[in-house]
């Protein structure tokens, strides 16, 4: 019991000490500015593609249902 209990303490430990570490090593480096590339042409990713995705989901997931609720076999023999 006493080891679990260690277990549970260096476990919960290293979760608290985790993002501290990370945030050291964060402002130790040199300060970096990142820069966007310029682009000459515009993409356009909105459109009908996010409904079609969104049909394509609620169909698989439809789908997904009426699979599950299908079982008529009986288990027993």
């Amino acid at each position: 019991m006493n080891l679990g209990k260690l277990a549970a303490g260096i476990a919960a430990v290293s979760l608290v000490a985790a993002p501290v570490a990370a945030q050291a090593v964060n402002s130790a480096a040199p300060a970096v500015e990142r820069l966007g590339a310029n682009s000459s042409s515009s993409e356009k990713l909105e459109g009908s593609n996010g409904i079609l995705i969104a049909l394509l989901a609620a169909a698989a997931v439809i789908a997904g249902i009426i699979i599950i609720a299908d079982d008529d076999d009986p288990t027993s023999p």
